[in-house]
């Protein structure tokens, strides 16, 4: 049996704090425990497998999730859809997901003053819906800020491209991310892109090479990277192409099929190696019986004799 896991219950709630939670955190013990292999998407996770429920490092597998590469195909720049958002002047930050804790939207938020205060025409675009929302709306009127933050609620597959396709900066700056699929949709879509130097955000991105990184949690260090972006266009021109090459070789959904296919197949030959171990074992224990099953009758008639 081969088991995938791309997040724990531990790693989610940041700790397990009820019984919910705690049937969960032991089942996916159990699953691991009984796995031949497990796959994991990134080396953090791997790390936390490890760590959580004690697996041996040769029975984890790193392979990372994958990107359509015909993702972006017939998609450009539409500037009719850009000005739903912004002006023409404005420069546009995104970042999209779940409006949750973990994501770190509120980071962004916090980050927003420095940014503008050094780069006033700036927009920043907040795509996603969850239990935060009202939060977050709340922290930016806060900040006074709520005219240069829009929240555009859940986007349709193809309207995330889109927004992929116009935004100037994405940020991605999660405090608990197993992976970052979206960093690596920013990334092939040619958007310069800054993520939280945690999980497999932190393995993804190479700072100031194929993008920037932030440290975790702190408005100070997002700002920092993303005006980086903004302000030096040859520094954004280079990390996104370099990012899209990466992609395009690591990420692409060929090899990681191949890479899948090949532990699938040492999963099925390290079963029919114990089976044929226990088969043995088996027969071995079977003639040791007959031998001595035999030896006792011998035994037996000696001693009648």
């Amino acid at each position: 049996m081969c088991a995938t896991m791309h997040a724990t219950e531990n790693g989610r709630n940041s700790g397990i704090h009820d019984d919910t939670q705690k049937y969960i955190n032991d089942t996916e013990w159990m699953l691991t425990y009984e796995s031949t292999e497990v796959i994991v998407n990134s080396n953090y996770m791997k790390r936390e497998m490890q760590r959580l429920f004690g697996l041996p490092f040769e029975k984890i597998s790193v392979i990372p999730n994958g990107i359509n590469m015909n993702m972006y195909s017939g998609i450009d720049k539409d500037y009719d859809f850009r000005r739903k958002f912004a002006s023409d002047n404005e420069k546009i930050v995104m970042c999209a997901g779940r409006l949750v804790y973990e994501k770190g939207f509120q980071h962004l938020i916090s980050a927003a003053p420095k940014i503008l205060s050094g780069y006033n025409d700036t927009k920043f675009i907040i795509s996603g819906k969850g239990g935060m929302l009202n939060e977050l709306k709340a922290q930016a009127d806060y900040l006074g800020i709520s005219n240069k933050i829009y929240f555009t609620g859940q986007l349709s597959y193809k309207e995330l491209c889109k927004m992929y396709k116009i935004a100037d900066v994405a940020v991605f700056p999660s405090t608990y991310e197993p992976f970052g699929m979206v960093a690596i949709e920013a990334m092939f879509a040619g958007v310069p892109t800054v993520v939280s130097d945690v999980g497999g955000l932190n393995e993804i991105v190479e700072h100031g090479v194929d993008g920037m990184k932030s440290y975790a949690g702190n408005p100070n260090s997002i700002a920092d990277s993303v005006l980086a972006l903004l302000y030096d266009h040859q520094l954004a021109d280079n990390v996104s192409k370099n990012a899209r090459i990466k992609v395009k070789n690591l990420y692409n959904w060929n090899k990681i099929a191949q890479d899948t296919h090949f532990i699938y197949q040492k999963a099925i030959c390290q079963t029919m190696a114990e089976r044929q171990k226990n088969q043995i074992a088996q027969e071995n224990a079977k003639k040791t019986k007959r031998t001595r099953g035999t030896l006792l009758a011998f035994r037996g008639r000696e001693a009648m004799a």
